[in-house]
C-alpha cells in the first residue's frame, strides 16, 4: 500500500454539501400530506397518571391525534419485555405510552399530532393531566446508601472490575505516602446541535422509510422490526448525516418509537423532532463519586491502589460504565482493588458519552496522581515513569503498541514543561497566577465486525458502501482515502455511500471502532476489487504485468506498476477497457484476528499539557494553552484527526470548568436546560491549542494499523486543567467543574 494519500491533510469530502445545504439530515427529508408530531412531558418525577384528558387538544384546527397509554394500539412490543440488544444494559428501556407510570421528570405520557408543527405544539399545551405524585430520589448523596456493587459483566460486554490482584489493603497500610481522597464529577448532557428527529416516510406499499438521527441504522431498523411487528424488507432506515451525537445516539430515543407509532396507526409520514428542553430528559452521563486510596513509598513508586466508585443509574435499567478500571490500568501496581457500585434514582437510564467512564475514571486518578507527586516531591512527569506499565496488569496482557512514553517527551518538548515552577503560587503576573499541570490519558481500540462494499465502474469511478454513520467525525473522508490509497485513485473518482440499511452491515459508530471496523472492511473490499482488475491488466497483449502478483504491483496515480520497475505499468483505463463493460464488484466482511490479538490489548495513548491563568481576586480561571500527545496508531487522515483531538480538548475544557446539569431536588427536575444556563465553551474560552501526533506502528490492532481516535482528545485534559489550576492557586478541587467559587 503506498502513502500517496495516507497521513495527508485532506479536506472533507462532504464538506461542500455540508456548507451549501445540500447535506440532509433526519429532520430535513420530506413527504407529501406529512404529519407534525409533538411530546407532551411528565411535570412529576415519580408517580402515576391519575388521569389524562385530551378533549380541548382535540379541538385545535389540524388536530388528528393524541396517543396516550389508554388509547395505544396493541403492539408485540407490550407483550413481552423487550431489550434493545446492543445496550449495555441490565434491565428493561423506557417504554413510553406503556402505562400510566412515571419513572422520570419529562417522561413522553402523551403524543400530540397535527397538520403543522404548530399546531401540534399547541395541542401540548392543552393536555390535562392530574397526577399521583410519589416520593422520588434524585440526590446521589442520600441514596448512595442504597448502592449495590457490580458483579458481573452485563450481557453486551461491559465489563465487571477485574478480580482483585494482591493485597491492597495490607500494602496500603503499610506504605510510607498514603492519599486518601474522594473525587466528584455531575451529570452531563451531550447536547449536540442537531435535535433529535425522525422523519417516518409511509409509503403506497405500506413500508417504512425512516430517516433518524442515530449512530447505527441498524440498531434503529432493529428496534421497529422488534417493536412493530415489520420485517427488515418493510423497514428502511438512512441517516446519511448527523449533526453529531457523542453516543447519544447508540440507542433509538423515544422519538423513533413515538413518530413510528403514530405513521403506523395513521398510515401517513410523520415528523417527530424534540425540543432542546426534552433533549435534556434522554441519556446523559453519569454523576459518579469515587474514592480513590493510593500508597506509596517515599520516592512515589505506587504499592497499592484501592478505588471505589458510584455511579448514578435509573430504576428500570441497571446502566453501568467503567470507571474504576482505569486505575488499575494506568500505572503498574501489584496490590490493587476496583470496585464498581450503580445508585438507583428516579431518573432516565444514562448513556454513553464521549469516552464514557474514562473520561471520569482517568480525570481522577490522573489527579491523585499529582497529589501523589506532591505529596513525594516528585515531577508529575517522573512520577508517572517512575510508575509507568509495561503491560495490561488488568487482563494480564502486553500492549500491542504503547508509545506513551514518547508522548510525554514531545508533548513536554513543545510545552517547554522545564519552565514550571513546582510550588503553588509561585508564578504570576499581577493578580494574575499562573498554573502549569498535566496529565496522562487511555482509551481502548477494539475492532468489530464489519462488511463494506466496493463497485469499480469501467469509467474508473469507484463507489465504497457500508451501513455506518458519519456522526461528524469525517467517517466518509477516510473511507475515501482508504478506497484511493488501495486502488491509486485521487478522491474525485471516489463516492462514498454511508448510513443506510441496504448497504452492507457494520457496527454503530462510537467506541472510537470505526476507522479500525468498517476502514479495514473497506480496504479488503479494494483489495478484492484490485485482484480482479489486475488480472485484466496481466490479461492484455504483450502486458508488462503478466504473471505478477498483486503483492509485486502497487495501484498509483491511476496506474498498476511493477514495483520492482515502476517504468513498466498499465493504466487503469486500459485494464477496465479489457473488461465486460459491467463495473467490478466485490464484498468484503472484517473482523478481529483472534489468533493475531491473542495476548495482547490495544489502546491510545495520551499526554495532555495545560497552562491556566487564574485571577487571584475573583477565582475566574482561563485555559491560555493546551498541547496533547497522541499515540493513535497510523494517521488516515491528519486534518481530520487533528479536528477530532481539538473537539474533544474543547469537550475536556467544559468538563473541567463549566458542564453541570443542576438538578433541583426538590422537584427532581434539572433546572439548566437549555443553551443559555447548561455552559459549554464558546470561542472566547478557547485559545491556542496544539496537537501532535506521536508515530506509532501497530501491526496487531488491525490491518490497516490505525486506532480510532474520537475519545482519547478528551481523556485527560480535565485533570490536566485542575492539576494546573492547583499549581496556580494551590487549591486543589476535587468537585467538578471547578467554578470560581470553589476557588475563592
Amino acid at each position: 500500500m503506498n502513502t500517496h494519500l495516507i497521513g495527508t491533510d485532506v479536506n472533507r469530502i462532504d464538506g461542500p454539501a455540508k456548507v451549501s445545504g445540500a447535506a440532509k439530515y433526519a429532520g430535513e427529508f420530506f413527504a407529501p400530506d406529512m404529519l407534525y408530531a409533538y411530546v407532551v412531558s411528565a411535570s412529576v418525577t415519580h408517580g402515576e397518571i391519575k388521569s389524562i384528558n385530551i378533549d380541548k387538544a382535540m379541538k385545535v384546527p389540524g388536530a388528528v391525534k393524541v396517543f396516550t397509554h389508554k388509547n395505544r394500539p396493541h403492539l408485540p412490543w407490550f407483550d413481552r419485555t423487550y431489550l434493545d440488544e446492543d445496550a449495555p444494559i441490565d434491565g428493561s428501556p423506557l417504554r413510553p405510552l406503556y402505562d400510566a407510570r412515571v419513572h422520570h421528570n419529562g417522561q413522553p405520557i402523551a403524543l400530540a399530532v397535527a397538520e403543522t408543527f404548530e399546531a401540534a405544539r399547541y395541542m401540548a399545551t392543552l393536555v390535562s393531566i392530574e397526577y399521583k405524585a410519589l416520593t422520588h430520589q434524585t440526590d446521589m448523596a442520600i441514596a448512595i446508601h442504597e448502592a449495590e456493587k457490580v458483579k458481573k459483566t452485563n450481557r453486551a460486554g461491559i465489563e465487571a472490575p477485574p478480580k482483585l490482584r494482591g493485597n491492597s489493603a495490607e500494602a496500603y497500610a503499610a506504605a510510607a505516602i498514603k492519599l486518601d481522597k474522594e473525587y466528584h464529577s455531575p451529570t452531563e448532557f451531550h447536547n449536540p446541535m442537531e435535535l433529535f428527529t425522525t422523519t417516518v416516510v409511509y409509503n403506497s406499499d405500506e413500508t417504512l422509510t425512516i430517516y433518524d438521527k442515530t449512530q447505527s441504522v441498524s440498531n434503529s431498523q432493529l428496534y421497529v422490526t422488534n417493536i412493530f411487528g415489520y420485517s427488515k424488507d418493510e423497514v428502511r432506515v438512512e441517516s446519511p448525516f448527523v449533526g453529531g451525537a457523542f453516543g447519544s445516539a447508540l440507542r433509538p430515543q423515544h422519538q423513533l418509537f413515538l413518530a413510528t407509532l403514530a405513521a403506523k396507526v395513521l398510515k401517513r409520514s410523520v415528523r417527530l423532532t424534540l425540543t432542546r428542553d426534552q433533549m435534556f430528559t434522554l441519556c446523559h452521563r453519569p454523576e459518579t463519586l469515587q474514592e480513590i486510596r493510593l500508597g506509596a513509598d517515599t520516592d512515589g513508586t505506587l504499592q497499592a491502589i484501592h478505588t471505589e466508585t458510584f455511579q448514578v443509574t435509573s430504576r428500570y435499567e441497571n446502566y453501568f460504565e467503567v470507571i474504576a478500571n482505569w486505575s488499575g490500568l494506568s500505572y503498574r501496581c501489584d496490590n490493587v482493588t476496583m470496585e464498581e457500585s450503580t445508585v438507583a434514582m428516579d431518573t432516565v437510564t444514562p448513556g454513553d458519552m464521549r469516552a464514557p467512564g474514562a473520561a471520569q475514571g482517568v480525570w481522577a486518578i490522573e489527579t491523585a496522581m499529582d497529589e501523589l507527586a506532591v505529596a513525594t516531591g516528585r515531577d508529575p512527569i517522573e512520577l508517572r515513569l517512575q510508575n509507568y506499565a509495561d503491560k495490561d496488569q488488568n487482563h494480564d496482557k502486553k500492549y500491542s503498541s504503547k508509545e506513551l512514553k514518547e508522548c510525554y517527551r514531545q508533548g513536554a518538548e513543545l510545552f517547554d514543561w522545564t519552565r514550571r515552577k513546582s510550588k503553588p503560587r509561585s508564578n504570576r503576573r499581577g493578580s494574575t497566577l499562573i498554573g502549569h499541570g498535566m496529565a496522562g490519558g487511555v482509551w481502548e481500540s477494539p475492532q468489530m465486525p464489519a462488511a463494506a462494499k466496493a463497485s469499480l465502474s469501467p469509467d474508473g469511478t469507484l463507489t465504497v458502501a457500508s451501513g455506518t454513520s458519519d456522526i461528524g467525525t469525517g467517517t466518509y473522508t477516510a473511507m475515501a482515502i482508504l478506497a484511493g490509497e488501495t486502488l491509486g485513485l485521487p478522491l474525485d473518482r471516489i463516492i462514498v455511500k454511508l448510513g443506510d440499511t441496504e448497504l452492507p452491515v457494520a457496527p454503530l459508530e462510537g467506541g472510537s471502532w470505526t476507522i479500525s471496523s468498517v476502514g479495514t472492511a473497506v480496504t479488503e473490499a479494494c483489495k478484492a476489487v484490485s485482484k480482479k482488475v489486475l488480472k485484466l491488466a496481466a490479461g492484455l497483449d504483450n502486458s508488462p504485468l503478466k504473471g505478477a502478483s498483486l503483492k509485486e504491483v502497487e495501484f498509483s496515480e491511476e496506474r498498476i506498476l511493477l514495483r520492482s520497475d515502476r517504468s513498466r505499468f498499465v493504466s487503469l483505463q486500459a485494464a477496465l477497457a479489457a473488461g465486460d463493460g459491467k463495473p467490478i464488484v466485490e464484498k468484503a466482511k472484517s473482523g478481529p484476528s483472534l489468533l493475531k490479538q491473542h495476548g495482547y490489548k490495544s489502546f491510545t495513548h495520551s499526554a495532555v499539557f495545560a497552562e491556566v491563568e487564574v485571577d487571584e481576586d475573583f477565582g475566574t480561571v482561563s485555559v491560555c494553552r493546551i498541547v496533547s500527545a497522541i499515540a493513535g496508531g497510523r494517521i488516515i487522515n491528519h486534518e481530520a484527526a487533528r479536528s477530532q483531538i481539538i473537539g474533544g480538548i474543547v469537550w475536556g475544557i467544559g468538563m473541567a470548568l463549566q458542564e453541570e446539569a443542576v438538578t433541583d431536588h426538590q422537584l427532581g427536575r434539572i433546572m439548566n436546560h437549555n443553551f443559555a444556563e447548561y455552559h459549554t465553551p464558546v470561542n472566547a474560552d478557547v485559545h491556542d491549542i496544539e496537537v501532535i501526533f506521536v508515530p506509532e506502528v501497530d501491526d496487531i490492532v488491525n490491518p490497516i494499523g490505525a486506532k480510532g481516535l474520537g475519545e482519547i482528545g478528551l481523556v485527560g485534559v480535565a485533570a490536566a486543567i485542575g492539576n494546573a489550576i492547583y499549581n496556580a492557586t494551590g487549591v486543589r478541587v476535587r468537585k467538578l467543574p471547578i467554578t470560581l467559587d470553589k476557588l475563592i
